[in-house]
């Protein structure tokens, strides 16, 4: 059921939910159920597009029989992708959700550029979790949160509904954690309870802005705020894992940091660990 116009969640008019197919048969598939109850509960438009990863020859052609393999390989991951697509308009017409869905099949560059430029054209993107690192799905995280300018929601398994009464936002001062707190206003303004968590002790935050200082200005915009000040323990990332299960939170709200790939694999320590371990959804913007 769509919530009336002066909902907070009206503010989200278009969804994005970008799921790939590999093949491998061990994706969580979450981020569509995840997408769908969001996009009823906010009236929202929901684009669904479900891409297959095309195998290419590298260096040319091959052995023929290398060919035909690798032809019928993509023409079973058109199937599947086309599959999801399908099944996912015939549950939001069930749900009563308007939706859009698209199958293109693209190889692993045009697929991450394809779906990065149509994030641009959403309010914001929901994708699966993938604990690997490398992978297809961290490579999609990666482009849409520094390449498209909008917010993500990384949705791990077991998490196939909205909605997210309780919300943790993960403050540190920085731009980054500013940012993704003002993007996810709709959902904390939605919130029945939203808790800004500091962990202090493993970098100097002298000179941050606060939780106690931002608390004020959420409150501003209508948002039941509490904060909370924490001395890290094992790591910041643990830390915030363990808040956010005492404060029964049903979303995590960061800030995005990428780094030097020889020191990590695309993002910053704490990005990194809860994307690869996260018990609930992750809403992050750079």
């Amino acid at each position: 059921m769509s919530l009336p116009s002066s909902s907070p969640l009206a503010a989200l008019r278009d969804i994005l939910v970008a799921v790939t197919e590999e093949g491998r048969g061990d994706e969580p598939g979450t981020a569509l159920g995840y997408g769908l109850t969001l996009a009823a509960a906010a009236g929202a438009h929901l684009t669904v597009q479900s891409a297959a990863r095309r195998l290419t020859m590298v260096g040319g052609a091959g052995l023929g029989f290398v060919d035909g393999l690798v032809a019928d390989e993509n023409r079973r991951l058109r199937v599947l992708a086309q599959a999801v697509a399908e099944r996912a308009a015939g549950d939001a017409t069930r749900a009563g959700v308007t939706c859009t869905t698209e199958a293109p099949a693209l190889a692993y560059p045009d697929l991450i550029a394809r779906l990065t430029a149509r994030a641009r054209l959403a309010d914001l993107t929901i994708l699966d979790a993938e604990a690997r690192e490398v992978d297809l799905d961290r490579d999609l995280i990666d482009g849409l949160l520094f390449g498209s300018g909008r917010p993500l929601i990384v949705v791990p398994a077991g998490c196939s509904a909205w909605p997210a009464g309780r919300i943790v936002v993960a403050w540190d001062g920085s731009a980054q954690a500013a940012r993704a707190a003002n993007d996810a206003l709709p959902f904390l303004r939605a919130a029945e309870a939203v808790e800004i968590v500091s962990v202090v002790g493993e970098k100097d935050l002298s000179a941050a802005v606060a939780g106690a200082e931002f608390a004020p200005h959420l409150a501003r915009h209508g948002v039941t705020v509490s904060v909370n000040v924490l001395p890290v323990v094992d790591d910041v990332a643990e830390t915030l894992r363990t808040q956010a299960g005492l404060f029964r939170a049903d979303m995590l709200v960061m800030g995005a940091y990428r780094h030097a790939r020889l020191k990590e694999w695309f993002f910053g320590g704490v990005t990194q660990s809860l994307l690869a371990r996260s018990p609930l959804p992750l809403f992050l913007a750079h």
